[in-house]
């Protein structure tokens, strides 16, 4: 995909405040500093549109991004992040999960593993809620380059296993940009199904 223009239409802290739009949606999830952000950069081959942080919990609203005025790409705050308080937590999981389940025009969600430690108990559960709700999702392994092409591999079946998935997920590496063209493949296929 050619990438024309990419800026932040919206950060949005309630469902109120979700964008009026009837393109279609992209979202991103997965656990605090997984490389939610990152991966957006990568793909738009930008790197500073969504701001990455080293420090977990940094995304607390849900960014949307338009891009080539076409479709956005959505940024979900992280999960799993401890030092928050609880009710903030809370917060996050009930607007995540207002998005997922409202939101007519999301055509798919990219499900970010780490591949260097697999699934989590909440990834597994965010699996689960969207194969319930009958929500297309694609798993990426973020971080396949802090690995060899063998660890990585055997990594790739694990999780595969884990969750109980028909496909390998797709690896990804935002340094050397393995697996962008793989991604985007699959991405298109959601927004021209649109």
């Amino acid at each position: 995909m050619k990438i024309k223009s990419a800026g932040l239409l919206e950060s949005a802290a309630g469902a109120n405040q979700f964008p009026d739009l009837v393109m279609p949606e992209i979202a991103f999830a997965g656990r605090s500093n997984v490389g939610k952000s990152t991966l957006i950069n990568s793909l738009l081959t930008r790197k500073k549109l969504v701001k990455t942080s080293s420090t977990p919990g940094k995304t607390r609203l849900i960014n949307f991004f338009l891009i080539n005025e076409i479709f956005c790409l959505v940024d979900l705050p992280g999960y799993g992040f401890a030092k928050v308080p609880a009710e903030m937590r809370e917060s996050w999981r009930k607007l995540i999960e207002t998005y997922l389940s409202r939101r007519d025009n999301l055509r798919g969600v990219v499900l970010i593993i780490d591949i260097r430690h697999g699934p989590t108990t909440q990834d597994r559960q965010l699996k689960n809620w969207l194969d319930f709700h009958q929500r297309p999702m694609l798993v990426v392994a973020s971080k396949s380059d802090k690995l060899s092409r063998g660890k990585c591999a055997s990594k790739l079946q694990k999780i595969k296993k884990d969750l109980e998935l028909t496909h390998l997920p797709l690896p990804h590496s935002s340094l050397n940009k393995e697996g962008r063209g793989q991604i985007w493949k699959a991405l298109d296929g959601w927004l021209t199904s649109a």
